[in-house]
């Protein structure tokens, strides 16, 4: 059990530090219906990212490699495909980001954050988490390495336990904090909010590229 979490909390960082989620939900703690809209926010990305990597569980559970002690390359061809696609996205990320003295812009949905429903929130968050392709693939990851782990019925849900929580981490840290002390998180939310603004796109790069070519190198091991 150790080597499947060992494999997949790269992925579940990479799911937290993504920058745009984060972003999204400090702007809703800074928008006149914080409360209700960063609580439908939070609950909907951790439903997602749920959701997502329980399905790639199961999906990966059939694969008929379930030997810890033999090659698995049904399961390492499909973790350099995903490890694949995630230098893709590295690519895109590195040649999309801001000009030396150009401001970043963030994604249009952002401007209609103040106001959203607690409703709305929560399906953006859902779909942030378990349809967005950065995420997505990340997760996709997690659930090929559990489901191809060899463990029992425990194990796997543990791993998941341990994924979820760590993935989720990023924006329930903050919405948590802001719940208990409004004021005094305002100032450094905004200021979290202007430099991942103006990072997110090196940020989310550096982070896929080394993902990445984690993914590839265990993908290559399982032959």
């Amino acid at each position: 059990m150790g080597e499947v979490i060992g494999g997949i909390l790269p992925l579940a960082l990479g799911i937290a530090i993504s920058p745009i989620p984060i972003i999204a939900a400090i702007l809703m703690l800074l928008s006149p219906k914080a409360k209700g809209t960063s609580v439908g926010f939070l609950i909907g990305w951790v439903l997602g990212i749920v959701v997502a990597v329980v399905v790639f569980t199961l999906l990966a559970s059939i694969i008929p490699e379930q030997d810890p002690d033999t090659a698995k390359p049904i399961a390492g061809a499909i973790k350099i495909l995903l490890g694949a696609g995630l230098l893709f996205l590295a690519l895109r990320q590195w040649r999309g980001r801001p000009k030396p003295g150009e401001t970043a812009a963030l994604p249009k949905w952002m401007s209609a954050i103040d106001t959203m429903t607690t409703v709305r929130a929560a399906v953006l968050a859902f779909l942030l988490a378990a349809v967005n392709p950065k995420n997505l693939l990340m997760a996709a990851g997690a659930g090929v390495i559990i489901g191809t782990g060899g463990l029992n019925g425990g194990e796997i849900t543990l791993s998941i336990v341990i994924f979820v929580v760590i993935a989720a981490c990023s924006v329930a840290v903050p919405v948590i904090a802001y719940l208990v002390a409004a004021e005094k998180m305002a100032a450094p939310l905004e200021s979290l909010r202007t430099w991942l603004v103006q990072n997110n796109a090196t940020v989310m790069a550096v982070l896929l590229l080394v993902i990445g070519v984690v993914m590839v190198g265990k993908g290559i091991g399982s032959f």
